[in-house]
């Protein structure tokens, strides 16, 4: 017999996800740029987890979310003529619209200032993000967006999560605006008095050279979200590179289809003591056109606003497999059973790391295939990541090192 020639060069055999992804962080709660340092560091020890264009120049995607540097913004707020009584008052908007058209420019700005004006909430005024754009390659830069802040203003008495809501509703509206005025392209990587999300097109080492606000001493954070993207379910784009508002994500999530059928079903019937008569404006709850990625974050961002941690967020939508474990707590079994009744596993082969900008964390769903291996050191910090050794540090400095494995999650709570 003669042995069975393959009819192309494809074999399954060579197919790899290999996104990395991680996060770097402070346990005691500690500010300071070194964290962000660090996990750009890692992220650029990542990069052969991502993938190049042609042009080997053009990534798939790369950024990183970190708390929001409340003391540059403050200064950025001044130029504009604006005055912040307190640090906690302050919110950043990040739009990506049309490069260098002054009409879709100036339409986005109106969108997004009546939308945060709508839901009682102050605008100081915008900046534009300096950049380097001479560091992409061709694609990149051929499909390069225009890239504008927002400063935005608490006004009243609104607590933090209350100001957060509004935020997330303001741009809800912003979104449904653009859409009807039929901008050719809107999209918002962050709209928090939380945390801020830098990302974009890039290789992972093109990232601090495109955006030189991260060399900025000022842009201290105690936690930070790195992801280099290896994109297999949609085309790179700038919107879809990670992490997202909350997440960040290597593998892919199998159930999507079931998981976005299901959220659409139920939306016709959620109701909230939260949201109450503005629930209507939630809705679709998953974006259209995202990944598998972006619409895991659109559903941990609408379930942590509605009064859930982001703990508990994380372990509905990827809980372990609980049905046949006999020796699992029956407390555990029954926050696993209740919360079935509301919502389907996001299921993967998946590793999701994610933050509020409070507590940061990663877990693995139930199949446990992706690797996400921690390192405790001596002064508290902490860097998990796809890799052991993304950051160059001593290793006689560790004091504790390990593993997720499936269903297993890690968090921090950089106040407690």
């Amino acid at each position: 017999m003669y042995p069975e020639a393959k009819q192309s060069l494809y074999d399954p055999k060579f197919e790899h996800d290999a996104c990395g992804v991680g996060f770097v962080a402070n346990i005691n709660g500690k500010q300071e740029h070194r964290v962000l340092a660090l996990a750009i560091e890692a992220l650029c020890n990542l990069a052969h987890r991502g993938a190049l264009d042609a042009d080997a120049k053009t990534g798939d995607g790369a950024g990183v979310l970190f708390q929001l540097p409340k003391a540059f913004f403050r200064k950025e707020v001044e130029a504009v003529g604006g005055t912040l009584h307190s640090d906690e008052d302050l919110a950043v908007g990040f739009i990506f619209t049309t490069l260098g058209d002054s009409y879709q420019i100036s339409t986005t700005k109106k969108i997004v200032n009546e939308a945060l004006e709508g839901v009682g909430l102050h605008v100081f005024g915008w900046r534009d993000v300096p950049t380097n754009a001479s560091v992409l390659g061709d694609k990149a830069k051929n499909t390069q967006p225009e890239m504008l802040q927002v400063l935005i203003g608490r006004t009243g008495n609104l607590s933090p999560i209350e100001f957060e809501r509004k935020l997330f509703l303001a741009r809800k509206r912003a979104e449904k605006a653009a859409l009807e005025a039929k901008i050719k392209e809107f999209y918002v990587p962050s709209m928090s008095s939380r945390t801020i999300v830098y990302k974009g097109m890039f290789n992972a080492p093109q990232l601090p050279k495109f955006f030189t606000d991260l060399e900025d001493p000022q842009f201290i954070t105690s936690l930070a979200i790195y992801h280099q993207r290896y994109s297999t379910n949609t085309f790179p784009n700038w919107n879809l590179a990670h992490p997202f508002r909350m997440a960040a994500h290597n593998g892919e999530i199998n159930t999507l289809l079931g998981n976005k059928n299901w959220t659409r079903a139920r939306e016709r019937e959620i109701h909230s003591e939260v949201w109450g008569d503005q629930i209507d404006e939630l809705r679709p709850i998953i974006q259209e056109n995202g990944s598998d990625s972006a619409a895991a974050d659109n559903a941990m961002e609408v379930l942590e606003l509605s009064g859930r941690d982001i703990v508990h967020t994380a372990l509905m939508l990827a809980p372990e497999a609980w049905e046949k474990t006999e020796e699992m707590d029956s407390d555990i079994r029954a926050f696993y059973k209740y919360h079935a009744c509301l919502n389907e596993p996001w299921d993967g082969p998946a590793a999701i790391v994610f933050s509020d900008g409070r507590t940061i964390g990663a877990t693995l769903d139930r199949n446990g295939l992706r690797p996400a291996r921690y390192e405790v050191y001596k002064d508290g910090l902490i860097v998990m990541g796809s890799e052991i050794g993304v950051v160059d540090l001593p290793e006689d400095q560790v004091v504790k090192k390990g593993r997720l494995g499936p269903g297993r999650i890690l968090a921090v709570d950089t106040e407690a």
